[in-house]
């Protein structure tokens, strides 16, 4: 079972990559990541590294420290 903070990691991403009207796959190009690791975090079945987490927060034009203000404990 997926740690919490990676399922609710991969529900924010999917929620602003979909506001941007992006595809994974375009997500995955402007992040330099591939398609189905960007479904793999989506899904919580990936434990991304910060490094990763930086990559996807440029790509959608956002704020690392606002990707995770909404987190539960």
């Amino acid at each position: 079972m997926p740690l919490d903070i990676l399922v609710q990691f991969g529900k924010k991403v999917r929620e602003e990559r979909h506001k941007q009207r992006l595809s994974q796959e375009q997500l995955a190009e402007k992040a330099g990541l591939h398609r189905t690791y960007i479904g793999m975090i989506e899904r919580a079945e990936k434990n991304i590294t910060l490094e990763n987490i930086h990559k996807i927060c440029k790509a959608l034009n956002f704020n690392l420290g606002a990707l995770f203000k909404d987190f539960n404990d």
